[in-house]
């Protein structure tokens, strides 16, 4: 059931919507538009031709290139045969979870549709990347980086480098992504990759042309579906200096660990002799070790690169946990506010709440599932956000994902989690299992107090670092350990906590936090979109909701919107 509105009614309740968005929004804020046309194209990036997604014709997809505050208009259209979301790893939509983009939030935009994002990238800066999230189609591309400057006049913590380069790293599957989704839907498990990409192309692909003498950021995000990679390019060095919006100590290394869906800026100086010189990315904690290459060119090079591609760590856990723990925020750097980024001393807060996350594998129904908590996630046929909004019933149920591991058999359900608005909570992500696991919480950054082998206990506290822990959006956590956060809750809305292992995320290992706020009040959260997809499957919903004489914007949004 559907109600149809012309063309004019559908103008005037967007230009509604847009009117009352400007209006809460700083008009000093400027706003930058983008069009983006999603199509099936043909791609050889390892050498055969698979079913890539282009946007705009292009894989990996056109950059977005932004500046705090800045307020975003992107237009999707939708070309595909089937149903496609966009979702913003990194951007935390403050107040605005209607714009994240993934299932549990939007409804898919319909094939030969559009659905426009509007969203303000609020106080943030730095590195990160949008990809689909919807069924398996981040296994074909839809991907592309997203880079947030510092405003003008907010100073930056080293000098401007001569050239800024986006490097999107990631394993690949030959296959198809729909031949993937299938064997995942059979209940299997997908294969090892089958090769490694760099910004899209396969051994040697690409190449990035520096001046001798001249420093270069280079903002690396590992877009892949199922391994940790390392980054290192021959011969020179890499000075870390901005993880996921923030601003580091400036650490150099040799090379640089990636786990799934991270991001991190480096600073490369062209100081050596002119030639070319291998960039190698590889699989970490892998029995079979894949390698990708791209080439660091100067621009007056006297050759090609020479010998084979400079070797990295492979399964040393130590090695990379050395590294993370020495990865730490720099407390003089402003961050996008022109106060020192420590000056918000999480440390001396006090947590209210600790949740405890484990991971789990194995068969329910004899089909191959991934579990939080013993429960894997099985999406509702009616998105949560919207089901919470118009006071659904039967769609989800607070509570339905324990704060702590049960213990217990893994079983199906639609996981979400209640938690209250404002409220600073302690997570730790226990893994038991012999693989790297690596989270990610939209709408979010967080603070990484800890990190360490074994089972966490409250005595594990004792190590935490309470004064220039990192703040980012996705952590890693070892085989065997455990990792330790503190999140203020300070955004309201239907956020998703997911593993990046996408073929976990894909088949249960992610839930949903409702972050409430009884006040209901638009300075807590923006309204619902006017333009928002609101197709339900489910009539009974739609019934229930239209037939509701106090809800008149209901009825007007209970339409197949075009966009």
């Amino acid at each position: 059931m559907s109600i149809s509105l012309g063309d004019g009614a559908k103008r005037a309740i967007f230009s509604f919507f847009f009117a009352c968005l400007v209006a809460v929004a700083n008009a000093e804020d400027p706003y930058r538009f983008f069009t983006w046309n999603v199509t099936y194209g043909d791609i050889y990036p390892l050498g055969v031709p698979q079913q890539g997604i282009l946007i705009n014709g292009q894989f990996p997809g056109p950059d977005i290139h932004s500046v705090t505050n800045d307020n975003l208009i992107v237009n999707v259209y939708n070309s595909l045969p089937e149903p496609f979301l966009i979702s913003w790893n990194g951007v935390q939509q403050r107040r605005n979870s209607w714009e994240d983009g993934v299932y549990g939030t939007n409804c898919p935009i319909p094939p030969g549709k559009n659905f426009t994002y509007v969203m303000q990238v609020k106080d943030q800066i730095g590195s990160f990347f949008y990809f689909p999230s919807l069924a398996f189609h981040k296994a074909a591309g839809g991907f592309g980086g997203i880079r947030i400057l510092s405003r003008p006049l907010i100073p930056v913590p080293f000098p401007e480098p001569a050239g800024d380069v986006t490097v999107l790293i990631g394993d690949w599957y030959k296959a198809n992504h729909t031949t993937l989704k299938r064997i995942l839907d059979g209940g299997h498990k997908i294969s090892f990759p089958d090769g490694i990409l760099i910004n899209g192309r396969g051994p040697n692909g690409v190449a990035f042309t520096v001046e001798q003498g001249k420093t270069y950021r280079f903002r690396i995000s590992n877009v892949g579906l199922q391994n940790s990679l390392n980054f290192r390019i021959q011969g020179h060095k890499l000075k870390l200096v901005e993880v996921e919006g923030t601003h580091t100590l400036q650490t150099t290394y040799s090379s640089l660990d990636v786990h799934l869906g991270q991001s991190y800026s480096v600073l490369v100086t062209a100081d050596q002799p002119a030639q070319d010189y291998y960039i190698a990315v590889s699989t970490r904690f892998t029995t079979k070790i894949l390698t990708g290459t791209a080439i660091l060119r100067y621009s007056n090079s006297a050759g090609p690169v020479k010998g084979p591609p400079p070797g990295g760590p492979t399964t040393q856990i130590d090695w990379s946990l050395d590294q993370a723990r020495s990865i730490r925020t720099n407390l003089t750097a402003s961050g996008p506010r022109p106060n020192p980024q420590g000056s918000y001393h999480y440390g001396l807060i006090n947590t209210t709440r600790t949740i405890i996350l484990a991971n789990s594998a194995g068969p329910i129904n004899r089909k191959q599932r991934y579990a939080v908590n013993s429960v894997s996630f099985v999406p509702a046929d009616t998105p949560l956000k919207l089901a919470d909004h118009f006071k659904i019933g039967g769609v989800f149920r607070l509570g339905s994902i324990s704060d702590k591991p049960t213990g217990g058999g893994m079983y199906l359900d639609t996981s979400v989690m209640a938690a209250d608005f404002r409220a600073f909570i302690e997570i730790v992500f226990q893994n038991k299992e012999n693989i790297v696991q690596s989270w990610h919480f939209d709408g979010y950054s967080f603070f990484v107090v800890g990190m360490d082998g074994g089972q966490w206990t409250p005595a594990s506290r004792k190590q935490y670092n309470l004064r220039d822990g990192v703040a980012r959006c996705t952590i890693q956590v070892y085989p065997r350990s455990w990792t330790a956060i503190y999140v203020a809750l300070d955004n309201v809305g239907m956020w998703n906590l997911r593993s990046e292992f996408w073929a976990r995320q894909y088949l249960g290992q992610q839930f949903y936090m409702r972050v409430y706020s009884p006040v209901e009040s638009i300075r807590d959260e923006y309204p619902i979109p006017m333009n928002a997809l609101t197709g339900f499957k489910r009539l009974s919903s739609l019934r229930e909701i239209y037939s509701n004489p106090n809800n008149c914007i209901g009825r007007l949004l209970f339409c197949e919107t075009q966009g």
